[in-house]
């Protein structure tokens, strides 16, 4: 069953699943200003881009073009860059890496800035790794950055916040208090903020394209099971203790915390779980070396799993989409124990259950981001961990039904 999984899994990622990085309507203006209507590969790019994927119909073939030929492309009420010659400041905000010179050092580079509010003032967005910037213009003027940089002083670490200044003087408005600018942070959601109300202000018509992108980022999920479970356990000294408890099939509850990641087109989350669990088996066997010739043990090991796992999704059609995910489960075992006694009811001896934490691997199915079906598999998990006489081996398989409550 191991092997038919991880081969599934394998298939799964090796598929190119229809739409689920789709063409969608879109534009791009050339070097010679002349604007054309496309269909866009959209990847939800997480770095600005250089290049970009397109085709002129559905049926055309894809081709692909880049920053040299191109001044401005979008896709249609989602997002757009402009080609544009700036100056960046790419100084590191590592604390390990940074200097002790408060200034900005500029560079002059040709970048694709993603329009994040376009008015009378349009904010700009640049990412590049771990690198984060913000341009901005108003109305004709060059496009800028607006600055931010960390520094190293003699006792601490200084920021130098120039952006503040730049939107004072650049970005006035009769209602904006002084205090307002001091609380603007260097981070997208307070710099939207900021040029959706000074584009108000001054009644310009605007397009927010992050309004545009807001979506459902959290989903909670009850997620009822059906497990399948083994135990087998052997020790090192006396194999008369060695026990299978062989497969017995039990019922788990856990409750989903899953959040989407805001790029690649959302198909990448991480998901929360915990869940309660519980495998209950008795053996008898006939052994020669106990009074009365029968040894019973008896196995009662429920917990509190709790699996934190990365999820990717595969997207069929905008109602379906099949997913994996790969989880370390961490495992919260409580007051359980394995027993072992005589026929007569007298005890021999007990082992209590003391767990480590183990790996598990799913594919599932959902369906309008509401039902959703998982098979998953765990590797062995060892439950009497503070034995150095004792092995064990726990392994499940589940089928998990999910109903996400939003």
């Amino acid at each position: 069953m191991k092997k038919r999984i991880l081969f599934l899994l394998i298939t799964i990622l090796s598929l190119n699943c229809y739409s689920q990085i789709s063409f969608q309507k879109g534009y791009y203006i050339d070097n010679t200003n002349q604007k054309i209507n496309c269909l866009i590969k959209n990847i939800d790019w997480k770095n600005n881009p250089t290049e970009f994927e397109y085709k002129l119909s559905e049926n055309s073939e894809s081709k692909k073009t880049t920053i040299k030929t191109i001044k401005e492309f979008g896709i249609d009420n989602i997002s757009k860059y402009v080609r544009s010659s700036v100056n960046i400041d790419r100084s590191s905000e590592n604390i390990k890496n940074l200097s002790n010179d408060k200034n900005p050092i500029f560079k002059k580079e040709d970048l694709f800035l993603k329009v994040l509010v376009e008015g009378k003032a349009t904010l700009y967005q640049y990412i590049d790794r771990n690198l984060r910037r913000y341009f901005y213009n108003n109305e004709n003027s060059n496009i800028e950055q607006l600055i931010f940089k960390s520094y190293i002083t003699e006792n601490n670490i200084g920021t130098n916040n120039r952006f503040r200044q730049q939107l004072f003087v650049d970005l006035k408005c009769p209602n904006f208090k002084t205090s307002k600018i001091e609380n603007i942070e260097y981070k997208k959601n307070s710099l939207v903020r900021f040029f959706t109300e000074y584009n108000k202000c001054h009644n310009s018509e605007l397009i927010n394209f992050e309004s545009e992108q807001k979506g459902d980022f959290f989903n909670l999920t009850i997620r009822p099971r059906l497990n399948s479970s083994s135990l087998t356990i052997q020790n090192s000294v006396s194999n008369s203790r060695d026990t299978d408890f062989e497969n017995k099939i039990g019922f788990g509850f856990g409750l989903e915390a899953e959040f989407i990641l805001p790029f690649n087109k959302n198909k990448w989350a991480i998901a929360i779980e915990p869940t309660y669990q519980s495998f209950k088996s008795q053996k008898t066997t006939n052994v020669n070396n106990i009074s009365g010739g029968v040894l019973i043990a008896n196995v009662d090991y429920s917990s509190v799993e709790v699996p934190v796992g990365l999820r990717h999704y595969f997207y069929l059609n905008n109602n379906s989409k099949i997913f994996i995910n790969a989880s370390y489960i961490f495992d919260l075992s409580s007051k359980s124990s394995i027993e072992f006694t005589r026929n007569d009811g007298s005890n021999l001896n007990s082992l209590e259950i003391e767990t480590r934490n183990n790996l598990a691997m799913g594919i599932g199915y959902k369906q309008n981001d509401r039902y959703s079906l998982e098979i998953r598999y765990q590797t062995n998990r060892e439950i009497l961990g503070n034995y150095l006489s004792w092995n064990s081996e726990y392994k499940t398989l589940s089928i998990i039904f999910g109903y996400s409550l939003f």
